[in-house]
Order: structure tokens, then C-alpha cells, then sequence
């Protein structure tokens, strides 16, 4: 016999006429959307008793879901001998400094060479399987192209308590996730938040948007470092941004929608590439190598999920950030 465990999840008030798969995403933080669609069309999820197939049923107030949860699925994918940068490791988590470059978990187009595939060599069995086969351990994720610091669970109860952080992003617990981010141009505050939710964008089905009725999604931010073209007039800016939601592209879509979207994000600043002609010999050149989104996670905190202790790490910027910033920083220093 298979052993599930079922979880019942109650919808408040502020939820209703809300997606099914959507609340259940946000309130079941160990288990994505797309796996949770797949139990909603296996008929895994009822509504006061009542089996529902239907992904974008909208719930009602008061209405009391009940899920079949899945057991954990076991890591099949291949261990590779892939170098892992590691901050930090027991016999509970694994604290990684990702590479750019590096896929998170297995998907179309990369089957293998990715985090998972790292991580099964480096550890074995060992890592939870909640995340599901092509995702074991796998508690947040980094874009591709986006350096920094992951934590990783080693096991199951690792990484309940872990999404469960995730899942409050910070509001009551130590959870902190930090970046740097080298933007077009600097905004005129030294600090500000963006609070603008975000969906699938209607005609780029790969891409993120600002869109009414969307996901909440808050970035906090503030500047660093400005970055003068040969005009005087602000070219770009080093922002450190916090995260209170986590969504897909978060960073990236929040600040194009403020009018300073990331130094070589070829998807959200495509529209800002004639720009760089303002940001000297040195920069252009070190944004033509950099070749992928100037945004760093450098900044990770979080409660230990057994000994309670709070954990905080920090990792420098990667070699072609550093070179982005000296550049920029020289042809500053060349016009004072």
C-alpha cells in the first residue's frame, strides 16, 4: 500500500474566487504548482469531500480542501562530477555558491550537467525527495544565469522546515535573501520598495509580468553605488534588493518595471542595449564579456531547521561582476 499523508488546507476570506492550484502553491510551499496541478487531474485534491479535477476551480471562503499528498519520490536522475562551490554542509543542508551558468534542476533542453546532478554525486542518497525526482533537495531556485548562495536540503525533515520558511518569506521568522543587481541608470530615492504582482506574461508564455490579479510580489531595495556616463547624468547603479515574496524572474521584471532593468538582462532590458555606449570604453567592454543578467545573491540567512540557530552567509561578487563594477567604478573616478 502506498503511504500517503493528507493535508488539509482551509481557505480564508482574503482567498476567495483565488485559483485552486494557485492557493494550494502558496499554502503547500514543498510541492510546485505544475506537481500539484498533476494530483488536482489525478483526483488527489477534494473540496468538502468533493473531488475536484479542475485546476482553475475558484474557491470559496470557508471551503476546506483536503490533499492526498504524495510520498517522497526517490532522486533518479544521474550523479555527475560537477565542482561544487560549498559555504557550508551537515548532516541536514548543504549551503552552495552557484556558478552562472548552472541549470537548478533537470528540465527541457537540460537533462543533465545541472545542480541535481551535482548534488547526487556530492551526496548520495541523502537528499530529500519531497521536491520530487528531478527535483531532490531542491527547497528555492536561481536562474540560470544568476550567481549566489542556494541552501539545499539533505533530508525530508530538512526540508519541510525549510519551505516553510521559504514559504513565510521572513515576515516572522530570520529568513533573509539579498542581491546585488547592476542597473540601467539609478533611481532618485535611495531606497524604495516595489510592490507589483506578477503572472505569466499573455504573449511570452517564458516570461514574467506586472499583471493586475497576479501573484503578490514585494522587492525591497536600495541604492549603492551610481555609475556616471560621459554627460554626468547616471548611466547605472548598484542596487542591494531583498526579497519579501519569491517569485520566477522577481528581481528582474521588478526593476525593468521601474525603468532600470539589469545590465545585460537580454530579456527584460533588451530595449536598454544602445545604452551602452554611455558607459565608457572599460564598462562596455566588461558588459560585452559579462554576457548574462548583472544580478548576484549575496546574501543568505536562515533558521537551522533542528538546532534553531540563525545562519547567515554572504559570498563576494564573481570575477565578471567585479570586473563590471571596477569599470564602471574607474570611469566614475576618471571623470571626478
Amino acid at each position: 500500500m502506498v503511504d500517503r499523508r493528507n493535508e488539509t488546507v482551509k481557505i480564508a476570506a482574503e482567498e476567495a474566487g483565488e485559483r485552486l492550484d494557485r492557493v494550494l502553491a502558496a499554502r503547500i510551499a514543498e510541492l510546485s504548482r505544475s506537481r500539484l496541478k498533476v494530483l488536482i487531474l489525478a483526483g488527489e485534491i477534494a473540496i468538502d469531500g468533493c473531488t475536484i479535477r479542475d485546476p482553475g476551480h475558484r474557491v470559496n471562503s470557508g471551503d476546506n480542501i483536503s490533499v492526498a499528498m504524495p510520498p517522497p519520490e526517490p532522486a533518479t536522475p544521474l550523479g555527475e562530477d560537477i565542482p561544487l562551490n560549498i559555504v557550508f554542509e551537515d548532516d541536514e543542508l548543504i549551503v552552495i555558491d552557484k556558478p552562472r551558468g548552472l541549470v537548478v534542476h533537470p528540465a527541457a533542453g537540460h537533462h543533465t550537467g545541472t545542480l541535481v546532478n551535482a548534488l547526487i554525486a556530492h551526496c548520495g542518497d541523502s537528499l530529500s525527495g519531497i521536491g520530487g525526482v528531478k527535483r531532490p533537495g531542491i527547497v528555492h531556485r536561481l536562474d540560470k544565469d544568476t550567481t549566489g548562495l542556494m541552501v539545499v536540503a539533505k533530508n525530508d525533515l530538512a526540508h519541510r522546515a525549510l519551505s516553510a520558511q521559504f514559504a513565510d518569506h521572513g515576515r516572522t521568522g530570520p529568513l533573509v535573501r539579498g542581491y546585488l543587481a547592476f542597473a540601467w541608470g539609478a533611481p532618485e530615492r535611495p531606497k524604495g520598495t516595489i510592490d507589483a504582482p506578477l503572472d505569466r506574461h499573455p504573449r511570452a508564455r517564458d516570461r514574467q509580468a506586472v499583471r493586475e490579479g497576479g501573484r503578490e510580489a514585494i522587492t525591497h531595495w536600495q541604492l549603492l553605488e551610481k555609475y556616471a556616463g560621459p554627460d554626468e547624468k547616471p548611466v547605472a547603479s548598484l542596487l542591494a534588493c531583498r526579497l519579501e515574496t519569491g517569485r520566477t524572474h522577481q528581481i528582474r521584471v521588478h526593476l525593468a518595471h521601474i525603468g532600470h532593468p539589469l545590465l545585460g538582462d537580454a530579456v527584460y532590458g533588451a530595449g536598454f542595449k544602445t545604452k551602452s555606449s554611455r558607459l565608457g570604453e572599460q564598462g562596455r567592454a566588461a558588459l560585452e564579456a559579462l554576457g548574462r543578467q548583472a544580478l548576484h545573491a549575496y546574501l543568505l540567512g536562515f533558521e537551522h531547521p533542528t538546532t534553531g540557530e540563525t545562519l547567515e552567509f554572504k559570498s563576494e561578487l564573481p570575477a565578471d561582476l567585479a570586473r563590471l563594477r571596477h569599470a564602471l567604478t574607474k570611469a566614475r573616478d576618471t571623470r571626478d
